[in-house]
C-alpha cells in the first residue's frame, strides 16, 4: 500500500510545488494590488473570475472527468480518448464565447450589481476559452504522469504572467480589467504553444460513438461540481447584494483577499486533486484500492489538519504584513475558509471513488443538499457577521457534502478507513485551533511566538499520542536513513515496499 503512497506523493508534490510557487508569488505581490486597486475593482475581479470558473464548468459537459477515467479502461482506446475530448471541448467552449460576446455589457451588469462594465465582461470571456482548454492540456500531463513537464510549463506562464500583469495594474488606470488582461492575455499564449506541442495527439473530428459514452459517465458530475463550486461563487453574489453599493464590492474584495490567503490550503488541495485521479484509477483490484484508499485518506488529513492550524492561527499576522491596512479584517475568515477547503479535498477522494463504480449521477443530491445549506446561512449570517458569516457558511456546506458523500459511497464501494487516526489527528488540531482563539493575543511578538509554538505542537502531539504504527515508524527510520546514506537508504525501502506487496498478494 505504501507504494500507492509514494507514487501519490511523488506527482502530487510536483503539481503542487508549481502550486506553490504562483500563490507565493501571489501573495508576496498583494501588497501592491491593494494599493493601486480599490476594494470595489479587487472584488469585481474576484466576482468575475468566479463567474468564468462556473460557466467552464457548465461548457465541459464533464468531458475532462470522463476523460481521466476512460483513458484507463481496457476496452477503450487512450489516443482516441484523448483526440475526441479535445474536439468536444473545443468546439463547445468556442460555441459558448461566441454567443456570449454580444451581452457583454447586460451580463456586467447582472453580475456586478447594476455596475457596467462590457470591457472586463469581454475579458471574463476570453477567459472561458482559455481556462477550459488550460485544464484540458494539464490534464494530458496528468494522464502521463509527466510531473516534471507539468512543473516546468506552469511556473514559467507564472513567471510570464506575474511582471505582466503587474505592469498593467500599477502602470495603468484599468483597474479590475488588468488583473484580467495579465492573466488570460499571456495564458492564451502558452496554452497555444503547449496545445501545439500536443497537436499529433489532437482533433478536431469526434468519435461520436465514444463522445456519448463519455458524455454519459461525465455529464452527471457536471451538475455535481457546478453546485458544489457555486459554494464559493454564491456567498460572494449575497455578500455583493445584501450589503449592497460600493460597500458591498468592498466586502466581496475583503473576502476575495481571505481566500486568497486560505489558497495555502488550495494548493495541498491542488496538487492532490492533479494526482489522486490517474492514480485512483489505475488500481485495477479492489481489495488493494480499499487499502491504498484509506492510508492516503489517513495521511492526507493530518497533513491539511496541520496545514488549517498553521493558517487559522497565523492569519492575523499574514494579512496585517502582506496587505494595505483597509484590508486587515480580512484575517477573520481566512481560518474558516483554509477548514472548508481541506474537507472540499474530502470531497474530491469521495466523489473519484464514487467515478469508480461508474454511478457518478448520485453526487448530485449531496452537492445540491449543500448548496440549499450554503445559501441560507449565508442570508442568516451575512448581514450581522459579514465575511465571517460567508466563511463559516462554507465550511458548515462543505462538512454536509462530504458527511451524505460518504453515507452514499460507502453502499456501493466500502472503504475501511482508520476512524481512530482520523479523529485524533482532526481533534488535536481544533484543539490548539481553540486554544490559540481563547488565550493568545492577536498581536505583539508574544502572541506571535505563542502561535508558533501551538503550530509545531501538532506534529510533536501526534507523534507523542500515537499516531504512527509500528510500520510507519519503520519506514520514517528508513527515510533518515536515506538522508544519511544516500542509495543505501533506497534500497531499504524498495525492499520494505517488496515485502509489502508479497504481503497484500498472500492476503487476497
Amino acid at each position: 500500500m505504501f507504494v500507492h503512497l509514494r507514487r501519490l506523493a511523488t506527482t502530487g508534490a510536483a503539481y503542487t510545488a508549481s502550486s506553490v510557487l504562483s500563490k507565493l508569488i501571489a501573495v508576496v505581490l498583494l501588497p501592491i494590488y491593494t494599493a493601486y486597486l480599490t476594494p470595489d475593482d479587487y472584488g469585481a475581479a474576484e466576482v468575475m473570475i468566479a463567474s468564468l470558473v462556473a460557466a467552464s464548468i457548465i461548457v465541459r459537459f464533464g468531458v475532462i472527468e470522463a476523460i481521466l477515467r476512460f483513458y484507463y479502461l481496457t476496452d477503450e482506446h487512450p489516443e482516441a480518448v484523448v483526440k475526441t475530448g479535445f474536439a468536444s471541448l473545443f468546439w463547445t467552449t468556442t460555441a459558448a464565447a461566441l454567443l456570449a460576446l454580444p451581452f457583454a455589457e447586460p451580463l456586467s451588469e447582472l453580475l456586478l450589481d447594476g455596475r457596467s462594465d462590457a470591457g472586463l465582461m469581454r475579458l471574463t470571456i476570453l477567459g472561458l476559452w482559455q481556462l477550459t482548454l488550460w485544464e484540458y492540456a494539464l490534464t494530458l500531463m496528468r494522464l502521463d504522469e509527466r510531473a516534471r513537464a507539468y512543473f516546468v510549463f506552469t511556473i514559467a506562464a507564472v513567471l510570464v504572467t506575474i511582471p505582466i500583469t503587474l505592469a498593467l495594474v500599477v502602470a495603468t488606470d484599468l483597474g479590475a480589467s488588468a488583473i484580467l488582461l495579465g492573466s488570460f492575455g499571456t495564458g492564451t499564449l502558452f496554452l497555444i504553444g503547449r496545445l501545439w506541442v500536443e497537436r499529433r495527439r489532437l482533433g478536431f473530428t469526434v468519435d461520436g460513438g465514444l463522445l456519448r459514452r463519455m458524455v454519459r459517465f461525465g455529464l452527471p458530475t457536471m451538475p455535481a461540481e457546478l453546485t458544489l463550486y457555486s459554494l464559493s461563487f454564491i456567498d460572494r453574489i449575497i455578500i455583493v447584494r445584501v450589503i449592497g453599493g460600493k460597500e458591498g464590492l468592498a466586502a466581496a474584495g475583503l473576502y476575495a483577499i481571505a481566500v486568497k490567503f486560505a489558497n495555502g490550503m488550495q494548493v495541498l488541495v491542488r496538487g492532490f486533486h492533479l494526482a489522486w485521479p490517474p492514480l485512483a484509477y489505475s488500481i485495477t483490484d479492489d481489495d488493494e484500492a480499499r487499502g491504498a484508499y484509506s492510508l492516503i485518506v489517513t495521511w492526507f488529513v493530518a497533513i491539511c489538519t496541520f496545514a488549517v492550524v498553521g493558517l487559522w492561527l497565523l492569519a492575523p499576522w499574514l494579512v496585517r504584513l502582506l496587505t494595505d491596512d483597509q484590508y486587515f479584517a480580512a484575517h477573520e475568515a481566512v481560518g474558516p475558509l483554509a477548514a472548508g477547503t481541506a474537507l472540499y479535498a474530502l470531497y474530491l477522494v469521495l466523489v473519484v471513488i464514487l467515478g469508480r463504480t461508474g454511478r457518478t449521477e448520485l453526487s448530485f443530491p449531496a452537492t445540491l443538499v449543500a448548496v440549499v445549506v450554503n445559501i441560507g446561512l449565508n442570508l442568516l449570517l451575512v448581514p450581522d457577521h459579514g465575511i465571517i458569516g460567508a466563511g463559516v457558511a462554507l465550511l458548515a456546506s462543505y462538512a454536509v457534502v462530504v458527511v451524505l458523500m460518504h453515507q452514499i459511497v460507502r453502499r456501493l464501494f466500502f472503504v475501511p478507513y482508520e476512524w481512530a487516526r482520523l479523529a485524533l489527528a482532526v481533534g488535536w488540531g481544533a484543539l490548539l485551533i481553540a486554544v490559540g482563539e481563547v488565550v493568545l493575543p492577536q498581536e505583539g511578538a508574544a502572541g506571535l511566538a505563542g502561535v508558533l509554538a501551538l503550530v509545531a505542537a501538532y506534529p510533536a502531539g501526534l507523534l507523542l499520542t500515537g499516531f504512527l504504527t509500528d510500520e510507519e515508524r519503520e519506514r520514517l527510520g528508513a527515510l533518515f536513513a536515506n538522508a544519511r546514506a544516500g542509495a543505501r537508504g533506497d534500497e531499504r525501502l524498495d525492499t520494505i515496499d517488496q515485502a509489502q506487496r508479497d504481503s497484500d498478494r498472500g492476503g487476497v
